[in-house]
């Protein structure tokens, strides 16, 4: 996971002239508390699950990886919850620039930030060190990028009424699209391929499929000149058959049309979940965002009206998107119209959570390794994902020989459990050493 996470010293309620220096460090907070669980408690739990096997904990690890496909867990709404917050952090900011400097500069900006973002996440994902097609064009930073671009240049340049009609619009023409728009009948998943292939009498071809895996080597979209893709491309052009209103995993517009025009390495082998279609609902996630930092930065409401909107209207949004759902599935694969009404329902009322507590009650210490997180979260996500996990920082002090003592000792598994440990908090003390020496990485 990933967010595109401000200049720290800007991230102050503005009013529209910008005269307010009142921080916002609910959002800080809350930025860092949705970057703690993928910093090593997911590890942890884990951890703790293979020693105990109950089912609490159990349920845990259930809430800490991702759905499948339809439903919801705790783990779907990490990434959700950062664009929701690009969209409030980019209010406060772009109101200042365009107060101070103009709304030209804003836009400028915008391009500079969004443009270093992408290149940025094809970096992250092959761009330097794999040969083509080895390089992913979309994931999380290009996502990320892609979603500030057009909320920051909408938020510049149109009235709240009508990104309210913008952002109705995105959901309702994403759902027309996925549901009305006819596609080949034919499910681009490897066990299916597979099927197709066995049932033609090629084995060879259907273990090829089956074998196919998301590391690049076996990824036949990573491959140059794979004969697996091809096979896969001669499947789906030669399948005539169209249905509509399909909402499957492989089998929907959104999967069809990255197989058909994403190029360069996919995720899922033949598509990706950060699709090209499914950019369109992320805006609205953003937008969300952006309403809710409209709301704190109207000093014509009072702090607890801010917080009984953003409670209220959350819970509103979660229902309706759940109701929604019935129709058109809640799929964060997907984004579908649905998720982005869950996700963003929860988001808000996340933040109005945080914003009563931290800003409000002024009740701040609890919330302090948060801060220290989400004020460097980018430097955090980059430096867990090119360690391999901070908990594989903590295999190095904490493995070994010290490992198979607290297995041996204490309990079969502990061990284990202490590295978790000893990598979340190793991720704490990086976060609070760049927090100390006000070492920030900002685009």
């Amino acid at each position: 996971m990933a967010i595109l996470h401000p200049n720290p010293t800007e991230e102050k309620v503005a009013t529209p002239n910008a005269t307010s220096t009142r921080r916002l460090a609910s959002l800080d907070a809350l930025r860092g508390f949705d970057m703690f669980w993928i910093l090593g408690v997911d590890s942890l739990v884990y951890a703790l699950d293979r020693m105990t096997q109950n089912g609490f904990t159990n349920f845990l690890k259930r809430q800490l990886s991702h759905s499948d496909w339809e439903g919801f867990r705790f783990y779907d709404l990490i990434f959700p919850l950062f664009v929701f917050m690009v969209g409030v952090s980019l209010v406060i900011s772009l109101r200042k620039t365009i107060a101070q400097e103009g709304r030209a500069c804003a836009v400028q900006r915008i391009f500079r930030r969004s443009i270093l973002l992408f290149i940025l996440g094809i970096v992250y994902f092959g761009g330097l060190s794999n040969p083509w097609p080895g390089v992913r064009l979309s994931g999380v930073l290009q996502r990320i990028a892609l979603v500030y671009f057009f909320a920051g240049l909408m938020f510049c340049f149109c009235r709240t009424r009508l990104l309210v009609g913008v952002f109705v619009a995105l959901l309702a023409g994403y759902w027309a699209m996925m549901a009305l728009i006819p596609i080949r009948d034919i499910q681009l998943e490897k066990n299916s391929l597979a099927a197709l292939a066995a049932k033609a009498g090629d084995n060879k071809l259907a273990a090829q499929f089956r074998n196919s895996g998301r590391p690049a080597p076996i990824n036949p979209s990573a491959i140059p000149n794979s004969p697996v893709w091809a096979a896969a491309e001669k499947m789906y052009y030669s399948t005539t058959n169209r249905v509509t209103g399909k909402f499957e995993k492989g089998y929907n517009v959104a999967c069809h049309f990255d197989f058909a025009h994403l190029p360069g390495w996919k995720w899922e082998l033949f598509w990706d979940p950060e699709n090209i279609l499914s950019t369109i609902p992320a805006i609205a996630s953003c937008l969300l965002g952006v309403f809710a930092g409209l709301l704190l930065t109207n000093t014509s409401i009072t702090d607890l009206k801010k917080v009984t909107w953003l409670l209220g209207v959350g819970a509103a949004a979660s229902i309706l998107g759940w109701l929604w759902g019935l129709e058109f599935p809640v799929v964060k694969r997907m984004w579908t119209s649905s998720f982005v009404l869950v996700a963003g329902g929860y988001s808000s009322m996340l933040l109005g959570a945080f914003y009563l507590i931290v800003d409000v009650w002024k009740k701040q210490t609890w919330c302090q390794p948060f801060v220290w997180i989400g004020m460097n979260s980018i430097t955090l996500y980059l430096a867990e994902n090119v360690l391999g996990g901070f908990d594989t920082l903590g295999q190095r002090f904490a493995g070994g020989n010290i490992k198979a003592f607290f297995d041996t000792r204490v309990a079969n598994g502990f061990g284990q459990l202490v590295i978790s440990v000893v990598g979340l908090l190793l991720a704490f003390w990086f976060a609070h050493f760049l927090h100390k020496r006000k070492v920030f990485l900002r685009l």
